[in-house]
């Protein structure tokens, strides 16, 4: 396909297909923390045990979601995204028919793999199937169906597990996901990129497992085995020696999952750092929201109580999208992800001073200022990840950036978890109340939070000489969408035949 054409729309099958599938993906990637107490009350298993079906997720869908892009490219992207449906599907039926731990937990890592896959080649379905224009229109549909679906997940899990139980949420997710397969074979053609090599990158996808699954097993445990112990340590070990053999296999590789030249460009290496952290912060937000809201001991909350406790931060987040991208071209993308980044600090630090006091109006205003803050820091470098290469590098870019988003969230969730969780206990064991217990290990996280906020206001130096040109709808839709996924904010070349 070419931009310098005729636009070509894509086919109202073909858009229902990719927007439909996106919105339940998204949806139920967003719902599954407001889920995890009842799943452990009904289980019988612990929390922190569960918090494994958050990061699995995110751990599986940074290895796969580049490597199904190059699957699809080389063995039919239609063909891959109708692989990711049926595993979809069949990971809700796994989910919802658990009756352990395992089930779940393994589940969720099936879900992530299918997850990331239908979204990859989801956009290459588009992107292939329209041009100019109308593909840029077709991606902003796709990029407005991803932000009313991760906005809406918290309230749909709420309300399905009042009405029909934790299990609702997936057995939904897997009808409609199931009606995506037939419409899918009806209406989408096959397609292909004769120009790509025909190797699949697989080492570099088992290496970054290698890397991030000892990591993230270090974050979580090292409450309990001690951050100088041997487990911690061989994990840590493990991680970096995976780290370096993820790089020195991309170096050699016919078709790397992550082009090493790429990251010489410092505004493409910035706003993937800024994605890291806003998908990091965001993601250990939502967790410990979750939790904190419906613990028995501070407000009880129901799971749809709770999911309408949670939707000021996705509210400000999508009323202020309008803003982001003019404001980000009046001051420069780098000055407003450093603001962004800034706004969300102050949030988080607020929060440290929480107490068992604490109404839970005490807790909106801060957490406004943390969504705020990293809507407005991610709406710029979502967009410079893409516009900031050249158009044939426009794939590699937008692949890094998506598995930066998973990589920050896996490893935020694990950090936050074991900080909350390290300093509940201790103030327990002290004889704190639960209540003041609880409070402490979210003052404790909130910490860890501002710090990563703060850590993003730095970013500036990177990116300051990045420029953005006329902003258009899907710069709009980028920004919404940003914290689920990066979209191109130009039209892109996808070979097919």
């Amino acid at each position: 396909m070419s931009t310098t054409g005729t636009d070509r729309a894509a086919g109202l099958g073909v858009l229902l297909a990719a927007c439909v599938s996106a919105l339940v993906v998204n949806a139920n990637t967003s719902a599954v923390t407001i889920l995890l107490p009842a799943i452990s009350d009904d289980l019988s298993v612990p929390v922190d045990t569960l918090q494994w079906a958050v990061t699995g997720y995110m751990l599986v869908g940074a290895a796969v979601i580049v490597t199904s892009g190059a699957l699809g490219d080389v063995f039919g992207r239609r063909r891959i995204f109708l692989g990711g449906l049926v595993l979809f599907v069949a990971s809700c039926a796994l989910i919802a028919l658990a009756d352990g731990a395992a089930g779940v937990i393994g589940g969720r890592m099936i879900q992530g793999a299918a997850g990331s896959t239908i979204l990859a080649c989801g956009m290459s379905l588009l992107s292939v199937a329209s041009s100019g224009a109308a593909q840029m229109k077709a991606i902003t549909l796709w990029g407005a169906a991803s932000a009313i679906g991760a906005a809406a997940g918290p309230l749909i899990g709420g309300a399905l597990v009042d009405a029909t139980g934790w299990q609702g949420l997936f057995w939904l997710d897997a009808v409609i996901a199931a009606v995506c397969i037939p419409l899918t074979l009806m209406t989408v053609k096959e397609s292909r990129d004769p120009n790509r090599p025909r190797s699949i990158d697989w080492l570099g996808t088992v290496l970054v497992a290698v890397f991030l699954v000892p990591l993230v097993l270090a974050l979580s445990e090292s409450g309990d085995w001690g951050w100088l112990s041997v487990p911690t340590i061989s994990c840590l070990v493990v991680a970096a020696a995976g780290g370096y053999a993820f790089v020195v296999a991309e170096r050699r590789a016919a078709a790397p999952l992550v082009d090493l030249q790429l990251l010489r460009n410092r505004v493409l290496v910035g706003s993937t750092i800024a994605i890291l952290l806003v998908a990091g912060v965001l993601n250990a937000l939502m967790y410990l929201f979750s939790l904190y809201f419906q613990d028995p001991s501070t407000f009880g909350m129901s799971p749809l109580d709770a999911g309408v406790a949670t939707l000021p931060a996705a509210a400000a987040m999508i009323a202020v999208t309008p803003l982001i991208t003019p404001f980000a071209m009046r001051i420069g993308p780098a000055r407003a992800v450093a603001l962004g980044f800034a706004l969300a600090a102050a949030g988080a630090a607020a929060m440290i001073f929480v107490t068992s006091s604490w109404s839970y109006a005490a807790f909106v205003l801060p957490m406004i200022a943390i969504a705020v803050g990293l809507g407005f820091a991610n709406g710029p470098a979502s967009s410079a990840s893409t516009s900031a290469v050249p158009a044939d590098q426009v794939g590699q870019a937008s692949g890094i950036s998506n598995m930066a988003r998973y990589v920050g969230g896996s490893l935020a969730v694990a950090a936050a978890a074991t900080v909350s969780t390290g300093v509940t206990a201790g103030q327990t064991a002290d004889g704190a109340s639960p209540a003041d217990a609880l409070a402490a290990g979210m003052a404790g996280a909130s910490v860890l939070l501002a710090v990563l906020s703060a850590a993003g206001v730095a970013l500036i130096v990177l990116m300051k000489r990045h420029h953005e040109g006329k902003p258009s709808a899907v710069h709009l839709a980028a920004a919404a969408a940003g914290t689920s996924h990066t979209i191109p904010t130009r039209p892109t070349e996808a070979a097919s035949r």
